[in-house]
């Protein structure tokens, strides 16, 4: 180890929800550094969820979440010249910093008009357990899976 590790930063709660989920999420949410969009955005994107599924809307977003959350993924190991996908588990903070990432990403990919409707769409679609950002989570494990003879190159 070269140098101290850095200290864990710890995020305030979201003034609405009082949740530091909430708060994480609309900071991988922000561009340019424009927070309040940010919240603005999420929170118009929850209570488009709540109309459409009748349900309560941070619910339904963290249901979500968990559906989109990796628990194996596959990382790159080098041994004696050859490159090999090794399956490892998923730290529990890089799991949710992934499944936000995942969820963010395909929203902006899809094809409504504004990031609001976006958003609520992705989050819907993934509480189901269907739609782009699911899928991707699938395909980690089903990459972990094809790969599980490499896992004794872990340590």
């Amino acid at each position: 180890m070269r140098k101290a590790k850095p200290k864990k930063r710890y995020i305030l709660p979201d003034p609405k929800f009082n949740d530091t989920l909430v708060t994480k999420f609309v900071n991988y949410l922000m561009k340019d550094g424009k927070k309040s969009t940010a919240y603005t955005i999420f929170y118009d994107a929850v209570q488009i969820v709540e109309e459409k599924t009748k349900e309560n809307g941070l619910e339904t977003w963290k249901k979500a979440l968990n559906n989109i959350n990796p628990s194996v993924e596959v990382k790159s190991r080098r041994v004696g010249g050859a490159t090999f996908q090794v399956p490892m588990e998923v730290r529990p903070d890089r799991k949710i910093s992934l499944g936000i990432k995942w969820m963010i990403q395909f929203a902006r990919k899809r094809g409504e008009k504004t990031m609001v409707e976006r958003l609520a769409g992705e989050i819907i679609s993934a509480s189901k357990g269907e739609g782009a950002s699911v899928k991707k989570k699938d395909d980690t494990h089903r990459m972990a899976d094809a790969n599980r003879a490499f896992s004794h190159f872990r340590f």
